[in-house]
């Protein structure tokens, strides 16, 4: 294992294809250590998906990439439509890594259909490795827009603005969503105030989103989750931004459970609430948030913190992963290709198209 770092103070490259060897900074050991872990077999990815060394919807689409084109790299050997089947067989793999972020099916069905068009065997490798550095290139350009269509939506100078999980470029290939919106309205010369949560069980908010804002060098403060009600009573929030890991076609929204308690907060203190998503995360064959499937983990993340424990021994512990803020708590959803308003159903049809 190597150290990782920034390529410049305001760039968090998080993962790098050298090679046919994927590198992902290990955003389970942050923020006192930068490690990479070098990762040649697609199992191997997947598992650093499901373990949460590479998190955040945009980011598990561009490791689904490579890991796809590293399990075509294994299956090449074979004849060729045993070679598809196989590959289909590796995909349902990937995605079964964590259900309910949409990128991580989306990435494995595009690279499928390139495995599937490419008539000479031969051809195949290196249009999936193409494909997968494709998706990835297309990312930070694509978080660099939403950054642009967003940053009008920042406070005036000396309000606050809290955001909740990291959607920084360690969500990401670079730049970020959420966080990439605020870094944008901040080098646009803003000079608002900024507020993250630590983000319960995992500490994203904590580990991760404060170790960003300190490499951009953007001041921000921590805050326990359980104090965001109290601060924007305060009057020390005027709008909330969050990310999102699967988006209906009505709006409705999973992101990172705690996401709905804020966007309820933020409505009954009448503050705008701000989700910013690509638009390869709006999954439109959802007519509603009912259809999401949300992901429960381990019971002994909510018991433990590493290996200490935080609760008595036999201590049952409820784990969703994600919740599901309803459209009608969302006053706008920042994407590449537009800041979609309600109702949702038009504007976000509208965006996809446009993207």
């Amino acid at each position: 294992m190597n150290e990782m770092r920034p390529t410049n103070t305001n760039e968090i490259r998080p993962i790098r294809w050298t090679g046919w060897r994927l590198e992902l900074l290990d955003q389970t050991r942050l923020p006192h250590e930068q490690v990479t872990v070098s990762i040649t077999d697609y199992r191997v990815a997947a598992d650093a998906i499901t373990e949460m060394r590479v998190r955040g919807a945009p980011a598990i689409g561009v490791t689904a990439g490579y890991a796809m084109a590293l399990a075509a790299a294994e299956l090449q050997s074979r004849e060729r439509d045993q070679f598809i089947g196989s590959l289909r067989q590796a995909g349902e793999y990937i995605a079964a890594a964590r259900p309910t972020a949409v990128n991580l099916g989306w990435a494995v069905r595009r690279m499928l259909r390139v495995a599937e068009a490419e008539p000479d065997p031969g051809s195949i490798l290196p249009a999936l490795e193409a494909e997968a550095q494709r998706i990835q290139q297309e990312d930070e350009a694509i978080n660099r827009r939403i950054g642009e269509q967003g940053r009008a939506l920042m406070p005036a100078d000396g309000q606050g603005v809290l955001t909740h999980c990291n959607t920084g470029a360690l969500a990401t290939s670079a730049f970020g969503t959420a966080l990439g919106v605020i870094r944008a309205g901040w080098e646009a010369g803003g000079r608002f105030r900024v507020f993250n949560t630590e983000t319960r069980p995992w500490l994203q908010g904590a580990r991760l989103t404060s170790w960003e804002f300190q490499q951009l060098g953007i001041p921000a403060t921590l805050i326990a989750d359980s104090a965001a009600g109290m601060m924007m009573l305060n009057g020390d929030v005027s709008c909330v931004i969050t990310g999102a890991d699967r988006i209906a076609a009505n709006g409705d929204t999973a992101n990172k459970i705690g996401t709905y308690a804020l966007a309820v907060l933020a409505n009954e203190n009448g503050i705008p609430f701000y989700i910013a998503a690509p638009t390869s995360t709006v999954d439109l064959s959802l007519a509603d948030g009912a259809g999401i499937k949300i992901e429960e983990r381990p019971a002994h993340e909510v018991t433990t913190y590493g290996s200490a424990p935080t609760a008595p021994d036999g201590t049952a512990a409820y784990n969703p992963a994600f919740d599901v803020t309803p459209n009608r708590y969302i006053t706008g959803i920042v994407t590449e290709a537009a800041v979609c308003r309600p109702p949702y159903a038009e504007s976000l049809r509208r965006a996809v198209d446009a993207a």
